[in-house]
């Protein structure tokens, strides 16, 4: 699977490079510059760009923008976020238009190379991975109905299925029966008024209105 890297910290672009090259991840280009990450996207084509939010030159939001660009030219290229802080408005964002490819990461989870692995195994495999600091703020700013009709266990599912855990992950965080995950998410759905579709469509529907996005 080809990659391609943006963020201008030189040490963590290299270490990036290592990690991504370890897990079999061919490389195809490591830029310091949002307008070199476009250049190496139109050149390369990659199935997943891992860029920093914020990036030269003016360092706000310019490793988001491009992200944007990236998903509205080439929505099948998966992008994975990476902030030294968390701005949940850039996963929001993110995640406005479409839902399937996409994470959001605070830069300390790379140093946990098998979570950073297994987030960007996720969104490449067109998943979500958000960041449990990023989901725990959203839960905290955002309480609203029909949110507070859930179960504090409830909320424990939800939060797991917006950072993009399948539901036997979900079963081994809070050590319980995939059964047991299978009820509370079609609790959630009931409590949420979603309409009746296919799970993976509701699911996305859950997550979003979890994110109030929708």
């Amino acid at each position: 699977m080809r990659a391609v890297i943006a963020e201008d910290s030189v040490l963590l672009r290299v270490g990036l490079v290592k990690v991504l090259e370890a897990v079999g991840y061919e490389v195809a280009a490591a830029v310091g510059d949002a307008e070199a990450l476009l250049a190496a996207v139109e050149e390369h084509r990659p199935q997943v760009v891992v860029t920093d939010v914020r990036m030269p030159p003016g360092f706000t939001d310019e490793g988001v923008r491009a992200a944007l660009l990236i998903r509205r030219q080439w929505p099948t290229i998966a992008v994975l976020l990476l902030s030294q802080y968390v701005e949940e408005r850039y996963a929001a964002d993110l995640l406005a238009s479409n839902t399937s490819g996409v994470g959001y990461l605070l830069k300390e989870r790379v140093a946990n190379v098998d979570d950073f692995v297994d987030a960007l195994q996720r969104v490449a495999a067109g998943g979500t991975a958000l960041d449990p600091e990023v989901v725990a703020q959203l839960l905290v700013r955002r309480h609203r109905d029909p949110l507070e009709r859930l179960t504090p266990r409830e909320r424990d599912v939800l939060g797991l299925m917006a950072e993009g855990r399948s539901n036997t992950a979900i079963a081994e965080s809070l050590v319980v029966s995939d059964s047991a995950v299978a009820k509370h998410i079609n609790s959630i759905f009931t409590k949420l008024d979603l309409p009746t579709a296919d799970d993976t469509h509701r699911r996305v529907l859950a997550v979003l209105r979890y994110l109030g996005e929708g």
